[in-house]
């Protein structure tokens, strides 16, 4: 079995490259991050048609999350308990969405940007994060098979970014997003990719600017965290590097986990 996580950077611009991807990885679950679309905007029939279930959870133009499986989707719950509201008016944004697929627990989340470590945006994501913990932890309490995977937005260790002085009093590897990710692993969750993907030097994302991908000038912030039972499957990952290159890529490159039957 083979599940992935991709950060697609609005599935209408880039549905093609998903179609295709899909075809030429053969992975049997996928989650998705930043569609930026609505539900009645995604294009269900496109991916039905390879024969993934498809759910997904959006609200606007912004953010946006969606799962893909061929092994079953049940269970499908937009958001999770406790999650906090941004905006004004305040509401819970579309971030998180899970599923039961082939007897695993799948959440794909979208976590907040924070923007820089001063702004407001920045207090809601680590709020964001501590209730998604609280959840996280009720998840793997029973023993059960659980992943959270997606664009954490967080880059939890310093290999994980192409330079830490070029990212000195910026979001992303403050140590209260650190602590926050850390939380998650305290939680019992394994981050069950870096194994098989050590750095430094490996990323999952690359700014459209200045060269970064050609320069690379990387980070490393798409994650698949998976409980114990989960992670005792896992016999191999990669990143796809390969798809964040060409005309009309995403920002993000997929990230692809392997489980033994």
């Amino acid at each position: 079995m083979r599940i992935a996580t991709w950060n697609v950077n609005s599935i209408r611009s880039r549905i093609d490259r998903v179609e295709a991807w899909l075809q030429r990885s053969d992975v049997d679950v996928l989650a998705i991050q930043e569609t930026k679309a609505t539900d009645a905007q995604f294009p269900f029939e496109r991916l039905q048609a390879l024969g993934y279930e498809v759910a997904h959870h959006g609200f606007n133009h912004w953010n946006g999350v969606a799962i893909l499986s061929r092994v079953g989707l049940g269970a499908v719950t937009p958001a999770f308990a406790g999650a906090p509201a941004w905006g004004e008016p305040p509401v819970v944004e579309a971030r998180a969405l899970s599923a039961t697929c082939g007897g695993i627990h799948v959440t794909s989340v979208y976590v907040p940007n924070g923007r820089n470590i001063r702004d407001p945006h920045m207090e809601y994501k680590l709020s964001w994060l501590e209730a998604l913990g609280a959840q996280a932890r009720r998840w793997a309490a029973d023993g059960q098979q659980a992943v959270i995977m997606g664009d954490w937005n967080i880059a939890p260790q310093d290999d994980d970014v192409w330079s830490m002085s070029y990212y000195l009093d910026k979001s992303h590897v403050s140590p209260g997003e650190r602590a926050a990710f850390q939380g998650i692993l305290d939680a019992g969750y394994v981050d069950v990719v870096r194994p098989h993907t050590p750095g430094p030097g490996t990323y999952t994302y690359w700014d459209y600017t200045m060269l970064a991908f050609q320069k690379r000038r990387g980070m490393r912030i798409d994650f698949v965290l998976g409980s114990p039972a989960f992670a005792e499957r896992v016999s191999g990952a990669a990143i796809d590097r390969e798809e964040r290159k060409g005309k009309g890529a995403s920002d993000h490159a997929p990230v692809v986990v392997q489980l033994e039957a």
